[in-house]
């Protein structure tokens, strides 16, 4: 009975844990860095403490936050992107990503939102549905959509897709 171990088992589900772990890790360190650019002092630069927060929330550890910040002065090609699109029944999706290559994760954002048969949007044309970001609030809909339960879910389904693309940072909807 070959690679039935207790061990083997074990082995497989803590490296699929440790995929995940270090996917989010990495996501909230590159956060971390883009806040860091404009002041490194979490105590004047909210977008920084919040960042933080939510990684020592994910028990990213305090070496690595560190490391994160003082990354930040030295890396000059990270990038904010906001993108736009329009998922099932009209829905507006806001894409927040952190990335070094903006044409490579646009090309590849906008080949997730086609499968999903989703819309690109033009800038400016899904952020007026959307409240911006103040001091520790993300996006927030200004208000909220009703839609049908099948499109609720292929929303959530097209969502998923998108934060598991390794640029991506978070996705908001109006639904």
């Amino acid at each position: 009975m070959s690679g039935h171990s207790h061990w083997s088992g074990i082995k497989h589900k803590k490296e699929a844990m440790d995929q995940k772990r270090g996917k989010v890790f990495s996501k909230l360190l590159a956060a971390i860095s883009i806040a860091a650019k404009q002041e490194p002092n979490p105590q004047f630069n909210p977008r920084l403490r919040t960042a933080i927060l939510k990684a020592k929330e994910n028990k990213v550890p305090q070496d690595n936050i560190d490391r994160a910040i003082n990354k930040a002065s030295e890396i000059k090609d990270l990038e904010d992107l906001i993108m736009e699109a329009y998922g099932p029944e009209g829905a507006a999706i806001l894409i927040e990503a952190v990335t070094d290559n903006r044409n490579r994760t646009i090309s590849e954002v906008k080949k997730i939102l086609s499968d999903a048969g989703a819309k690109w949007a033009e800038p400016g044309s899904v952020q007026w549905a959307f409240n911006p970001p103040t001091g520790d609030k993300a996006w927030e809909a200004k208000f909220k959509q009703e839609f049908s339960p099948d499109a609720i879910q292929k929303i959530g389904d097209l969502a998923e897709k998108i934060k598991d693309h390794d640029d991506v940072q978070e996705v908001y909807t109006n639904a």
